[in-house]
């Protein structure tokens, strides 16, 4: 192996805690704790360990959390219902809808239920073109994460050609936009680009956001390349085949390790945003 990890749980942690005491100096001067509420619809295991380990995080940070679990069987307008509640309640600052939720459930429906400035996961349209104008608003916490991680690792932006693969609306088009927004060259591909192996071999950063265990292989990568591993498969595999790219890149984040913990952290700290700003301005 010839590449330097990128791990994302030091940097993660010191977010926490910056998080933590500017939530226990909210506390301190005004009375209000900063709350996240999560939406949990259906008995999805992998779903329900994510949202009890982003409580868990909450709670170390001194920021409170409200859990809403509703049958798999809901309809798109109960849990509609249920986010307009939450998006009304003065003593919820952040709102998380965990995804993927059932099939029955228009899912970009449920995410614009939520009140923009309670958006913390960055899920809304209203978020998605506030991030892609440079205008007040929280990003995507995947990509944000990402950028974090860039930065914290010294990678030069600037100039830089960027391949994304991938193109949800949560994680590949605000990755993106991101980039973007720092000067990088972005190119957007995903599994259906003709000649993506030959596409990614200009990269000088990659971000593999395609959902499919190993599908970036070591041969597609130019050396030196930085890869970021935002997929999360089964058997805690992602969507770089590691041994190979690690062999050929210069950075490399490992999965679990690597952007994982960035999400979870970004997430509290725009919680936090979340909350001060409300303190400010209750309306909002």
């Amino acid at each position: 192996m010839s590449a330097k990890l990128m791990v994302g749980t030091e940097l993660a942690a010191e977010m926490v805690v910056r998080a933590g005491e500017r939530a226990a100096k909210l506390v301190e001067e005004t009375g209000v704790q900063p709350c996240l509420a999560a939406v949990l619809v259906g008995d999805d295991p992998a779903s329900a360990t994510y949202v009890r380990m982003k409580q868990n995080r909450s709670k170390k940070a001194g920021i409170g959390s409200r859990s809403v679990v509703l049958p798999a069987a809901t309809t798109t307008e109960e849990l509609v219902a249920e986010i307009e509640k939450l998006s009304a309640d003065p003593e919820v600052h952040g709102i998380l809808l965990q995804h993927p939720v059932p099939a029955q459930i228009d899912e970009r429906a449920a995410f614009e239920a939520i009140a923009p400035g309670k958006d913390v996961d960055g899920v809304t349209m209203h978020g998605f073109a506030a991030m892609a104008f440079g205008e007040p608003g929280f990003v995507s916490c995947t990509p944000g994460g990402i950028l974090r991680l860039l930065r914290a690792y010294d990678v030069p932006l600037e100039g830089a050609h960027a391949v994304v693969i991938g193109r949800s609306p949560i994680l590949g088009k605000p990755v993106g936009m991101l980039l973007l927004a720092s000067n990088a060259t972005v190119t957007y591909t995903h599994s259906k680009t003709r000649g993506l192996a030959d596409l990614v071999r200009t990269a000088d950063i990659v971000v593999a956001a395609v959902g499919r265990a190993n599908f970036v292989r070591g041969d597609w990568l130019k050396p030196g390349a930085v890869v970021i591993d935002a997929g999360y498969n089964e058997g805690n595999v992602g969507d770089v085949h590691f041994e190979e790219a690690a062999e050929v890149a210069s950075l490399i984040t490992p999965v679990p390790g690597g952007v994982g913990p960035m999400t979870i952290a970004l997430l509290l700290e725009q919680t936090v945003d979340a909350a001060e700003a409300q303190v400010r301005n209750p309306r909002r």
